[in-house]
């Protein structure tokens, strides 16, 4: 695996990973096309401006910021480069509420008993407040990302359906070079328990547990040989095998 620290990290070439507080988006540069995948949280805005830098870009020259799913942790930049840069964001419409709303979604247990029951979540969840986690501002993002139809921003990428985590998350493949971006579909580090390791997330931050397991199916048929999730390090022995991995874990 690429472990997943702060900073900036190339996980493949022309793809570039911006981590904070253990929560990772992508910038990706094929070309002349430069997408975000996934807006992180607001603190993370200095990280994007350095990596667009080192490829001779700035925030206005994004093509498209595509959301895996509108949780707060995934649009906290998304507002600013809105606002400021005139870059459109898009998202799964099923998300499109959320992503205005990002700290309103369906979870199937209670979230204040995690820290209890998982003590190594909590200077997790502590790096993530400091990374401005609570201060979070909805996007108005458009309801096109579909699964099977062209995406905006960048040729070639695909939308792969991967509901459960929330009702429209969905990943993003680049077939040509089997790279998948798997948001919180499939991740490597849970926030809400510290454990790491292809998994899930909890049933804390996690919309529908059993749609969720169903969906590493959808993943699994990308036959993706690098993921790379919302959370934790870059995985590379193949989907198949992490799908097989998550599967094996208990849903917390």
């Amino acid at each position: 695996m690429i472990p997943s620290t702060d900073g900036i990290t190339v996980v493949a070439d022309g793809v570039l990973r911006l981590s904070r507080a253990h929560v990772n988006c992508y910038l990706v540069i094929e070309r002349d096309e430069i997408v975000l995948i996934d807006g992180g949280l607001p603190r993370m805005w200095p990280l994007l401006l350095e990596a667009l830098g080192e490829a001779g870009a700035r925030p206005s020259d994004i093509s498209a910021v595509l959301l895996t799913h509108g949780h707060f942790d995934h649009v906290g930049m998304c507002d600013r480069l809105v606002d400021e840069h005139h870059v459109p964001v898009h998202v799964h419409e099923k998300d499109a509420h959320l992503a205005r709303h990002p700290y309103r979604y369906a979870h199937e247990s209670p979230r204040l008993r995690y820290p209890f029951r998982y003590p190594a979540a909590i200077p997790i969840l502590g790096r993530m407040t400091a990374a401005g986690a609570l201060w979070v501002k909805g996007v108005t993002a458009r309801p096109d990302v579909r699964p099977g139809a062209a995406l905006p921003g960048m040729t070639g990428l695909v939308a792969v359906g991967s509901p459960g985590h929330t009702f429209g998350h969905c990943g993003f493949l680049l077939p040509h070079r089997g790279i998948l971006f798997s948001g919180d579909a499939l991740v490597t580090l849970d926030p809400y328990t510290g454990r790491t390791g292809p998994r899930l997330v909890a049933r804390a931050a996690t919309a529908d547990g059993d749609a969720a397991r169903r969906s590493l199916s959808a993943l699994e048929d990308t036959r993706a040989h690098l993921v790379l999730p919302g959370h934790g390090d870059a995985y590379a022995d193949g989907v198949v095998a992490a799908a097989r991995a998550a599967r094996a874990e208990e849903l917390a």
